[in-house]
């Protein structure tokens, strides 16, 4: 009975001293500081405080033992969508909790899906450093872009990234229905200081007109190909005749054109099967300085060489077989004399007939191995040329090469062969000689490209008692950009000519340099000098020049 009567005798002593206790799960916490709270106490938890499961009692008990798992059913596997996360896939298609922000938080971007293009780059300083602001005059003054230009209409289709231009300041030509044609005129103008090749000099102004057109077909199947290029070199004086009276070993007017056109079509007659063709044409005359330019001319005589092939490609998986006939015929013009008179060139005016054949294997689509055999048969309109030998001749040529590309950084094709020609008459030795052809690109870097050309022919000549001419030439070239719109061109070329049966051997070299400042597409100035040099084994062929250009381009 103590208890209750010492319970019952401080409520009577406390009367109004005593205060209610708010009795909340506050006071079931072991924490000390939390056990009594007044309702208005700051440190009072609310009502989503309590709510928050982390605050479960529970977890509280860390000391407390685990749940016996005797005599229980295990379970196996994962229970549905149990790994997927806010943004993964939920099998049970419950909503996705959208993550919440605070007011004026930067909400950072969706990640970039599949075909999104990747983020712009953040924009940096000439140091290489992050720009903390980008500058208004970046952005101020810019006109809108059309949404159907910007690709942002809805349903519509991405737009086709353009090409990039190889060539920003070439020509962009015209179409004629399903042509493409480019054409081009170029006008020049200097001085030459030995325009004849004579061994004492005689230099003259020149003027060069060089026209071009090209033509090529938009067709999906079959192709034809027109490319004509000539020009014309003329010089506003004439040479001056020797002051002893004997005649000069160079016409008095040595203005002289030169053309050379083709015209090249393709067949398809089925996917493996093409029928070729080729139409062309030379307008030219003989080089100044040449053994074959008679005395006492008072032009150049003009030769032309017209001519035709036509043949069939066939392609077997990988092995291609190529076999074609050719047919031309070359006649020059009659010589005009100083004295007035004309002198007949028939004797060198000849019909060629031949045919050739060709067989590569693509062993990749970067090497591809060929050979090559060409054979044909020269008959003159004359028996008995003017020194009374027989020039009509049969002959041809083998080489083996391969063409090849490695990464568009070098890419051409080279050959070595062997060429031989025999002369109805037998007091003419065989013309033979090594046979060298290569045409070669190497993209040395963006801004510079090297150019290596060599190639071989068997030429006729007027010379008695020789039968014929080996000819050689060697040519490096190198293209470097300063500028997209400023080119340098620098050209070496060494050549021999060899005329068998005789002692004469000609060397020749050639060093050009040429600087081109494009305008714009259609309008490019450029600038030339060239040193020719001379250099033969007969006592007084020798000779050199100098030419200097400076001319436009105008094409389109």
């Amino acid at each position: 009975m103590r208890a209750p009567v010492v319970c019952l005798a401080a409520l009577a002593l406390g009367g109004p001293f005593a205060q209610a206790q708010t009795v909340t799960p506050d006071l079931f916490s072991p924490s000390r500081t939390t056990q009594v709270a007044p309702p208005d106490s700051p440190l009072r938890r609310t009502a989503a405080e309590l709510a928050d499961p982390l605050n479960d009692p529970r977890l509280r008990d860390r000391d407390g033992r685990a749940p016996s798992r005797v005599g229980q059913v295990p379970s196996y596997g994962l229970p549905a969508a149990s790994g997927a996360s806010t943004s993964g896939y939920d099998s049970l298609n419950r909503r996705r909790q959208q993550p919440k922000y605070y007011p004026a938080q930067a909400k950072p971007k969706p990640p970039p899906g599949p075909g999104s293009p990747p983020p712009a780059p953040l924009p940096r300083n000439l140091a290489g450093q992050l720009r903390l602001s980008i500058p208004p005059s970046e952005s101020a003054n810019k006109s809108p872009m059309p949404p159907a230009m910007a690709g942002t209409i809805v349903g519509q289709p991405p737009r086709k990234r353009l090409r990039i231009d190889d060539d920003p300041f070439g020509a962009v030509g015209d179409y004629a229905g399903s042509f493409l044609i480019k054409s081009a005129v170029e006008l020049s103008a200097g001085y030459e200081t030995n325009p004849g090749r004579l061994s004492v000099q005689q230099g003259s102004p020149t003027y060069v007109i060089a026209p071009e057109f090209l033509a090529v077909s938009n067709w999906e199947r079959h192709a034809l190909v027109a490319d004509l290029r000539g020009s014309f070199t003329g010089y506003t004086q004439n040479l001056t005749p020797n002051a002893d009276g004997t005649p000069l070993s160079a016409p008095l007017d040595v203005d002289r054109p030169n053309f050379i056109g083709h015209i090249d079509g393709r067949l398809d007659v089925t996917r493996d099967t093409r029928l070729l063709g080729q139409a062309r044409l030379l307008v030219s005359t003989d080089n100044p300085g040449s053994p074959n330019v008679q005395t006492g001319l008072a032009r150049y005589p003009i030769y032309t060489t017209v001519g035709g092939t036509f043949g069939v490609d066939q392609n077997f998986n990988r092995l291609q077989v190529s076999a074609g006939a050719t047919v031309d015929r070359t006649d020059y013009q009659w010589s005009r004399l100083t004295d007035g008179s004309s002198s007949s060139n028939d004797d060198r005016n000849f019909n060629q007939y031949g045919g050739v054949a060709r067989v590569s294997y693509e062993v990749n689509p970067a090497v591809k191995p060929f050979v090559e055999i060409e054979g044909d048969s020269r008959v003159h309109d004359l028996r008995l040329d003017r020194s009374g030998f027989a020039r009509d001749s049969s002959g041809g040529y083998a080489k083996a090469g391969t063409s090849f590309e490695f990464s568009r950084l070098l890419f051409g094709e080279a050959s070595i062969g062997y060429a031989a020609r025999n002369y109805q008459d037998p007091r003419l030795n065989r013309l033979e000689g090594l046979l060298t052809t290569a045409s070669l690109t190497w993209t040395a870097t963006p801004l510079t490209t090297a150019r290596f050309y060599s190639d071989t022919q068997l030429g006729e000549t007027t010379l008695p008692g020789t039968s014929g001419v080996l000819a050689r030439t060697y040519t490096v070239e190198v293209d470097h950009d300063f500028r997209r719109w400023l080119t340098a061109i620098g050209r070496f070329t060494y050549g021999t000519l060899d005329y068998q049966g005789d002692d004469r051997l000609d060397r020749i070299y050639s060093l050009s340099g040429d600087l081109i400042y494009k305008m714009t597409r259609s309008l490019w100035i450029k600038g030339t000098v060239r040193h020719d040099i001379l250099d033969s084994s007969s006592p007084g062929s020798s000779s050199q020049s100098t030419v200097m250009l400076l001319g436009v381009r105008v094409q389109n």
